[in-house]
């Protein structure tokens, strides 16, 4: 328990220092990390700013999570795609809002509309294909 309370104290920090900074990783067109996602109208203006966006469901305490978390960060950096990461445990409404019933689930919008979705731990090249045919 006192990990998962760590890990979120941590992230908190982390938001802060990016509000403090004026968002600057957010305000790029294709931010080269993964957009924490505070709200499902936060998740709204991602998906609707256009462009590809890959959104990734995950748990803190989900083993296959932090399994694909490296290709998350990945991705993030290497492709045009804005990569979201939803919180299930704080987001819990946004989840059941997308019908997220385990963990890694993966959504793709491509211009507001989603594409595709998949569950469970991914490849990196089968991930990057999927986001080149809609960026």
């Amino acid at each position: 328990m006192s990990d998962r309370n760590e890990i979120r104290r941590e992230k908190l920090e982390e938001l802060q220092k990016k509000a403090t900074d004026g968002g600057a990783t957010e305000a790029a067109d294709n931010p080269s990390e993964p957009v924490h996602v505070e709200s499902g109208e936060h998740l709204d203006k991602l998906v609707t700013e256009g462009g590809a966006v890959l959104v990734d469901f995950y748990a803190d305490w989900c083993g296959p999570c932090k399994m694909l978390e490296p290709v998350v960060e990945e991705l993030a950096a290497e492709t045009e795609a804005t990569v979201a990461k939803v919180d299930i445990d704080q987001l819990q409404q946004l989840a059941q809002r997308y019908r997220v019933q385990g963990v890694p689930t993966m959504f793709l919008f491509a211009d507001g509309e989603q594409v595709e979705q998949m569950v469970g731990v991914k490849q990196k090249d089968k991930l990057r294909s999927a986001i080149e045919q809609y960026a």
